[in-house]
């Protein structure tokens, strides 16, 4: 059975027949520094709205996300505290509106995060837009994208792998490097270490994400000379053993001194490198790691999730406030009219121009409304039947002026009929769904009765 293509719900109550797509996601890298860094993520996603809407309700969509099986996104480097994932979603407009709704959500920040940490999605993404005319409204979910922005801030990056080393990052040291443990508290040293090196040549490094780097050690009479690269250029000379205006210092292990600080870096990887130029000593304390968010790149970790199957649409009916109008019938059919009082037929024989009249389609009174189910491919079927709206094509949604996100619709107030139960409806949709890894689950208002 092919998947579904156009699922129709006209006349139904906004409160008794939301839509609840579940659609599922497969995310691959899309940044220089993707947070997919190990394979495809699955997702399995929620996107819900009302299907029957009076003029100046909002058409409001909140898409939940979840992971799909036990891939997930994961953290493209060491950050502290706060960093956080972004989702946008795309869902297309077309019909009576034209254009895109962008439902935007952010997770919850992250504790302080090493290489391949696991991370979490955006719970909810939400995006409103009020309806200001009657018509009809074709909704199609799209892909959607995945960003993270890292914490705005700096941390310090120490010798060692310390249980109190919030950074937890490693620092690469070359041969001819000791380690110096547990020194006076008076020293002032990060974490009281710090590694010394008599050994000309002899190096330090750490590759790092972020905007800026400083270089950490004591200041001390008879410290010699280091040179310092950013990612292999030369970039600085320090001496610890002379002051800022060039006068030798008088101090004896003076530490946690900031001896040298780059110039703001570009956002993404980078590599500082120290090494000693003399046969004097040298010593590193730690590395400091600054980012400034306002300068990381939109897309740098980013992801983009595409539909596992095709998409499947669902169309909006928007009434005028003072009731139904020409542009739905109320009575139930087995097809429909696109005539300009769009009224429907009974003739199984025969039908005007542009109606669907496959006989595998079926049209079932569930008590809610008339439910049409188009197949998106089906032999020599005409173009699908769906009501057409006039009037100009331009975008005409806004974003609702309210700071809570409006939820459901309008309700008649009127209970919908019992008679019939869609069981046919339902196993065609469950079918029709599981060819196409999508599936369209219909509620019923808690006064409609029965069980779907």
């Amino acid at each position: 059975m092919a998947a579904l293509g156009i699922v129709v719900l006209p006349g139904t109550p906004a409160a008794a027949a939301p839509a609840d797509l579940v659609v599922e996601y497969e995310c691959v890298a899309s940044g220089a520094n993707s947070i997919v860094r190990n394979g495809p993520v699955r997702l399995k996603t929620n996107l819900t709205f009302a299907t029957d809407l009076v003029v100046g309700d909002p058409l409001n969509f909140t898409w939940k996300l979840h992971y799909a099986n036990d891939s997930r996104l994961q953290s493209p480097g060491y950050f502290p505290e706060g960093g956080q994932v972004h989702g946008t979603g795309n869902v297309q407009l077309t019909s009576s509106w034209q254009g895109i709704l962008q439902p935007k959500g952010s997770a919850d920040p992250e504790g302080p995060l090493r290489p391949d940490g696991h991370l979490s999605l955006p719970e909810t993404m939400n995006d409103p837009g009020l309806t200001d005319k009657p018509g009809t409204i074709t909704v199609t979910p799209k892909d959607i994208e995945l960003d993270f922005t890292p914490p705005d801030g700096s941390v310090v990056v120490n010798d060692g792998d310390d249980a109190d080393n919030p950074s937890d990052m490693g620092i690469v040291y070359s041969s001819g490097w000791i380690s110096l443990d547990d020194r006076p508290g008076s020293e002032n040293h990060v974490h009281n270490d710090l590694h010394q090196t008599e050994q000309i040549g002899a190096s330090a490094e750490l590759t790092f994400i972020g905007t800026g780097v400083e270089y950490i050690g004591p200041t001390d009479k008879d410290a010699g000379p280091v040179d310092i690269y950013i990612d292999g250029t030369k970039r600085a000379r320090v001496d610890p053993s002379r002051s800022d205006d060039d006068v030798p210092v008088n101090d004896d292990m003076d530490g946690g001194q900031t001896l040298w600080t780059s110039a703001p870096l570009t956002y993404g990887e980078h590599k500082i490198k120290i090494e000693n130029a003399s046969n004097k000593p040298a010593w590193l304390d730690a590395f400091r790691v600054t980012t400034n968010t306002s300068k990381t790149p939109t897309g740098y970790h980013g992801a983009k999730c595409n539909l596992v199957s095709s998409p499947v649409s669902v169309v909006v009916t928007v009434r005028d406030k003072s009731g139904p109008t020409g542009t739905q019938s109320p009575s139930v059919s087995p097809s429909v009219s696109n005539s300009p009082t769009n009224t429907s037929t009974t003739s199984p024989t025969s039908s005007p121009s542009g109606t669907h009249t496959n006989p595998n389609n079926r049209t079932t009174d569930i008590g809610l409304g008339r439910v049409i189910v188009v197949p998106s491919a089906t032999g020599t079927s005409s173009a699908t039947a769906t009501p057409k709206a006039t009037g100009p094509t331009a975008t005409k949604y806004y974003r609702a002026q309210v700071a809570n996100t409006p939820k459901g619709g309008v309700d008649s107030g009127e209970a919908p009929d019992r008679e019939d139960r869609p069981y046919g409806l339902m196993a065609a949709l469950v079918i029709g769904g599981a060819g196409g890894g999508l599936l369209l689950r219909r509620r019923r208002a808690a006064h409609a009765g029965g069980a779907l």
